[in-house]
């Protein structure tokens, strides 16, 4: 027996926050019976619906990772009619849902997946999976790396671990940064770029934990393999 929020997610159609919401507005039946927040269910032996629709778990748990192109938002369905995720990935098989997030003008690797035990592993703040980030900057690029590293709280005051900083690549009037952190704040490393006195002209995410995101084409995708996965889930 399971939490329905936890089936739902399980199943795809939604997250557990929506799950939650659509028991408190009486979307959800089990053998025909409204169910409440709070209620459980065995997938395999009851009828769950919702708006009456039959929810089935999926035969087989999907983990894949997108190369995800600048102008794509990092969302299932955009009510103002831009580029999803969800359309990028929607030859895999199945529903699923992007662990953390990039802002619709970053790119690179983004992990999917149809397994909510999965991604909440993986997102959880004592997971810290390193996240490493090529940004090309402009503006004051001297000692910009020793700037960035030093930097201890965003402009709202939010605390910040210690970010990794190292050149990749000088241009004239540019430079191309490695940047890693193990948080996730919402548009942390372009909100440190600015208090560092700097313009970001491209930000790629190439690396979560153990995973990088290699040679894969902006907008094609590819399924993890199980030692992929394994190497993820390791601290």
């Amino acid at each position: 027996m399971d939490r329905l929020q936890k089936i739902l997610s399980a199943a795809g159609v939604c997250s557990r926050r929506q799950a939650e919401e659509f028991l408190r507005n009486g979307r959800v039946s089990v053998n025909g019976v409204p169910a409440s927040l709070g209620d459980q269910a065995d997938p395999e032996a009851d009828r769950i619906t919702l708006d009456g629709r039959p929810v089935c778990l999926p035969a087989e748990k999907l983990y894949l990772m997108l190369h995800k192109p600048r102008g794509v938002v990092t969302t299932l369905s955009d009510e103002k009619g831009r580029p999803t995720v969800a359309a990028l990935v929607s030859g895999c098989g199945g529903r699923v849902y992007p662990v953390g997030r990039l802002d619709m003008d970053s790119e690179g690797l983004l992990l999917l997946t149809s397994d909510g035990t999965f991604a909440q592993r993986l997102a959880h703040p004592s997971h810290r999976m390193e996240k490493e980030y090529h940004v090309t900057v402009t503006g004051r690029l001297e000692d910009c790396e020793a700037r960035l590293a030093a930097l201890r709280s965003l402009e709202d005051g939010s605390p910040i671990a210690p970010a990794r900083v190292r050149t990749v690549a000088d241009r004239k009037g540019r430079r191309v940064l490695s940047v890693v952190i193990c948080q996730g704040l919402n548009r942390q490393v372009r909100r440190m770029c600015a208090l560092a006195e700097l313009r970001v002209e491209r930000l790629v995410r190439v690396r979560e934990g153990s995973l990088e995101l290699g040679g894969l084409p902006a907008g094609r995708w590819r399924f993890l393999t199980g030692e992929e996965r394994e190497r993820l889930l390791r601290p």
